[in-house]
């Protein structure tokens, strides 16, 4: 068990002046600098360089078939996920992504060159699949390949047939196209994967592209003008080493995302059973601070109440969806004791303590560490507790077991920083 390090008990009075003194500084804080000129900076910056299909405003979430079936999905299988994902509540607060992973079509095209749903496994076809989960108020998902064949090898990939297969996805319903790159023909995927982004936005459809080249060629750098998001990392397993493997590759490139275009350190794994409960905590808080795509990776037909609990926490969703899309990221690293955080809205901040190690041990974040003032004063927030703790200044530590964590929302900054340092990444 954790327990927060607090410094410093404050009177009701004492709040009232620091109240005051902030509302000063903020209204006295120049507009050339500091913590508002900054994210405007930034957000100027990247909406120049996006793409123009307005998806993504803040990281997608749902589900994928992949992390848990692999290539052994059908019709049923993806009518049942969209039932439970509304049954189970998760729909209501934010899960609106149904994707079908690899493994979907035929062998082969059909004489006029058509993709081909598998008939023994799609037998309706995945126009009327589209729109039964269209129908939950939910939106449909499908995957394909920048090369021959997809990374199964069991159907057709995209090169080559953008045009028509963009079409294709649009005449269906499609919403999402997750874009693999396997057996292509050794081009660079600079070249291969605008095609198909361009044949997306002319196809009479929004369609939330989402580039998947593995973070091959750095497309942190250059993705955002063509995709919503994009692969930072090799494919995630479900073991520890794995998940915090993808963690650190995707945090490299956090000054690269925002608002519509957003680093993918691959699917969550939460819920099928590699990790322990702490490590899936860790897996999602991680993920929702580095405002990484949710797409649940379990069976949630089945999936029991803990799993339902990690994955439908309203507080911790909220700093992955924060309006502001700025990704948080490590900020201080002492050994296996790690401290991430970011700016949200609002002039809040979340902050991670993560205990990488082997046994229990005590992290601690100090104020320079993440950016603000020795002299900040903030109401930190457990969110994994929902418990809101008492005035905190100058640090905030907790005794964490062997790969636990917990994720802080600091709110209501009563002396707030007006310059969180870019240096510490807190702004970019």
């Amino acid at each position: 068990m954790a327990y927060l390090s607090l410094h410093r008990g404050w009177s009701a009075m004492a709040v009232v002046m620091l109240a005051y003194v902030s509302i000063f500084l903020l209204s006295n804080a120049g507009c050339g600098g500091g913590v508002a000129a900054a994210r405007l900076r930034t957000t100027s910056a990247l909406s120049t360089n996006l793409l123009a299909n307005g998806l993504g405003k803040t990281p997608p979430m749902g589900w994928n078939s992949w992390n848990h079936f692999s290539c052994q999905i059908e019709e049923k299988l993806i009518r049942e996920t969209a039932d439970a994902m509304v049954s189970s509540g998760l729909a209501a607060i934010g899960y609106e992504y149904i994707n079908l992973d690899d493994c979907w079509a035929e062998f082969n095209r059909d004489s006029q060159g058509n993709l081909v749903p598998k008939a023994s496994t799609f037998p309706s076809g995945i126009k009327a699949l589209a729109d039964y989960v269209h129908s939950k108020g939910l939106k449909i998902g499908i995957y394909s390949d920048a090369g021959t064949r997809t990374c199964s090898g069991t159907m057709p990939g995209s090169l080559g047939h953008e045009e028509q297969d963009a079409k294709t996805f649009a005449s269906w319903g499609i919403d999402y196209l997750k874009y693999d790159n396997c057996n292509n023909d050794g081009t660079s995927p600079k070249k291969r994967y605008p095609k198909m982004s361009k044949a997306l936005l002319n196809s009479g459809r929004s369609i939330f592209f989402s580039l998947c080249e593995w973070g091959q060629e750095d497309p942190a750098t250059w993705a955002a003008k063509i995709g919503n998001s994009w692969r930072t990392t090799v494919d995630i397993q479900d073991k520890w080493e794995s998940m915090t493997s993808c963690a650190d590759q995707n945090d490299k490139w956090a000054s690269h995302a925002g608002p519509g275009a957003w680093n993918d350190p691959d699917m969550l794994e939460v819920g099928n059973g590699g990790m322990t409960t702490e490590e899936y905590r860790a897996h999602f808080s991680i993920w929702a601070i580095a405002k990484a795509p949710l797409l649940i990776g379990c069976d949630i037909r089945s999936m029991d109440n803990l799993t339902l609990k990690l994955l439908s926490n309203e507080e911790v969703i909220a700093v992955n969806q924060d309006k502001l899309g700025v990704q948080g990221k490590k900020v201080k690293k002492d050994g296996d004791l790690e401290v991430w955080a970011g700016p949200l809205s609002d002039g809040k901040v979340a902050v991670v303590l993560w205990n990488r190690g082997p046994s229990n041990a005590r992290v601690s974040a100090n104020w320079s560490d993440i950016g603000l003032k020795s002299t900040t004063v903030v109401g930190a927030r457990n969110l994994w507790e929902q418990l809101s703790e008492s005035l905190v200044d100058g640090q905030l530590s907790a005794n964490l077991e062997s790969h636990a964590s917990r994720i802080l929302q600091f709110q209501d900054l009563l002396l707030p920083a007006l310059s969180l340092v870019k240096n510490q990444g807190l702004l970019i």
